[in-house]
């Protein structure tokens, strides 16, 4: 599992469209890639008590700037902090809110799009702050937990100290292909239905 991690980390971001992605969110991948991170909480003054190495906001940022760039998507899964730091990042940013984010008028001169909960981008991802546990039935790419894991079957947390403060690529996400241990909504509710048929 490391060294998956490790190969999503180091990966470049390609400038192709994600297909599998619904409709409505392809436009992300149009004209570049798609980063996701989460937790950022620049000038949170609890950030060293989650974790004493906790880096600065500039720091947090030039790591950002030299992974995302102008034509790129960023998803920023909640828990921004001050928003005015991602005055820095010229890409298309999108907010999925977290529990610190109390209101979206605080954000919409920061982000292009924000949305106030999770998001189905496609039959087997899902966007959330905070977990949303069902390893059968989608991918949950969410922050909020600032400890521990960062990928296990159906989940892959991107809080910023876990993912050692870089955002990661979508698509190096797909073509490693960790859906593969997905069923989706779709698949199971078939097989559902299916069981329950053989059962009468």
């Amino acid at each position: 599992m490391k060294i998956i991690m490790n190969m999503i980390m180091r990966k470049k971001g390609m400038n192709i469209m994600i297909n599998s992605l619904y409709d409505k969110f392809k436009s992300w991948s149009s004209t570049g890639s798609i980063w996701i991170i989460s937790d950022t909480h620049f000038e949170d003054p609890d950030c060293k008590l989650m974790d004493k190495n906790w880096i600065s906001p500039q720091e947090h940022i030039n790591i950002i700037k030299n992974k995302c760039h102008k034509t790129d998507t960023l998803i920023h899964l909640g828990d921004v902090g001050n928003p005015e730091w991602l005055n820095q990042i010229k890409s298309y940013k999108v907010l999925i809110m977290g529990n610190h984010d109390e209101s979206a008028s605080r954000f919409k001169d920061y982000f292009d799009e924000i949305y106030k909960g999770p998001l189905f981008i496609s039959e087997k991802i899902l966007l959330s702050h905070e977990p949303i546990i069902e390893p059968r039935l989608w991918l949950n790419i969410h922050g909020h937990n600032h400890s521990g894991y960062m990928l296990k079957t159906g989940e892959l947390n991107l809080a910023s100290n876990v993912a050692n403060y870089e955002p990661l690529n979508l698509k190096k996400i797909i073509e490693l292909g960790i859906l593969k241990q997905i069923d989706g909504v779709h698949r199971a509710t078939i097989d559902d239905a299916s069981k329950r048929k053989k059962e009468k």
